[in-house]
């Protein structure tokens, strides 16, 4: 039994998948399968069954999980050191904050800036994941503040900030529906359109906004960051509708973003963990992001704070 038998087995806990579990640690699904059949063996033990096709923790593996959360944190906090170290040696501290890819590009420069202007011996790690992986780095410890889209059902976490985002539709400038000032389905009736997030992001929400008004969408391409729908937008492929908070930090872009009706809402929070000390390098960090968005999302009019932490 190695360290990477406990890393397993606690993101298998946490994430109820060994799918998303394998995602999270950079690993094959097969590979992490194969490291909880060799803990089982080691340690005697059945950790989970399948029923109806979920993977769900025997008692013995709801049991273990304490002292699993116990070395895998002790791990963590020993990776921590030697990056500090690495970075600038005894006295340098380490703080990260996970955020989607769009927003590690547009928005932390100008945070991390400001940031080091307040902790100049402090670094800032930033970490680009989508939404679910963030929640995952939180509890994981490879983060200490991230932003989050909800309901978020994983115990353990804090929310310092919720936020409520409305779409928004980017079109290329130029386009025939730039004069208009908000867009309905029935506008994007057989404009090529590309398909952001058809899951769980707009792409889910817009289907049965075309339901309803009887449009057939052209779909003509599907990304999987805001950053890259307004890339295919800016070349001139079509049209698209995607999160407004994150649009809001793209407006250097050769793009027009117009609202998108009926709205489509994104709750969205900053969080952090549960047991993170008050006093932290995380206040003064998760302060700026607030500040961050209240002048660029909210003064755009694409975002609001709907609840903020006393203590940031």
């Amino acid at each position: 039994m190695n360290l990477r038998h406990i890393e397993a087995f606690q993101s298998v806990m946490l994430s109820g998948s060994t799918i998303a579990a394998a995602e999270r640690l950079g690993l094959s699904q097969s590979a992490v399968s194969r490291m909880l059949g060799q803990l089982e063996e080691e340690l005697g033990v059945r950790l989970f069954v399948r029923e109806k096709g979920r993977l769900l923790p025997t008692p013995e593996a709801n049991a273990l999980m304490s002292d699993a959360e116990r070395l895998a944190e002790s791990a963590q906090g020993f990776r921590r050191h030697s990056e500090q170290l690495r970075l600038g040696g005894f006295k340098r501290r380490l703080v990260r904050v996970a955020v989607p890819n769009t927003l590690a590009i547009e928005m932390m420069p100008a945070v991390t800036s400001a940031f080091m202007a307040r902790h100049p011996d402090v670094v800032v790690e930033v970490l680009s994941r989508f939404y679910p992986e963030a929640a995952l780095a939180l509890l994981g410890r490879e983060a200490d503040v991230a932003l989050l889209r909800l309901p978020v059902e994983t115990p353990g976490l804090r929310f310092v900030a919720q936020i409520e985002a409305k779409a928004v539709c980017a079109l290329p400038r130029g386009h025939r529906l730039e004069a208009k000032e908000q867009i309905a389905p029935r506008d994007l009736e057989d404009e090529p359109l590309v398909l952001l997030g058809r899951r769980n992001g707009p792409g889910h929400a817009m289907h049965p906004l075309f339901q309803q008004a009887r449009v057939l969408p052209r779909v003509v391409a599907e990304v999987d960051s805001v950053e890259a729908g307004l890339q295919f937008v800016a070349a001139g492929l079509g049209v698209s509708v995607v999160n407004g908070l994150v649009a809001s930090y793209c407006q250097r872009s050769p793009v027009v973003f117009r609202k998108f009706v009926p709205a489509i809402t994104f709750r969205l929070a900053w969080a952090i963990r549960e047991d993170a000390p008050l006093d932290g390098l995380w206040k003064s960090l998760a302060s700026l992001l607030l500040d961050s968005v209240q002048s660029t999302a909210v003064a755009h009019g694409y975002a609001t704070l709907t609840s903020k932490n006393n203590s940031v």
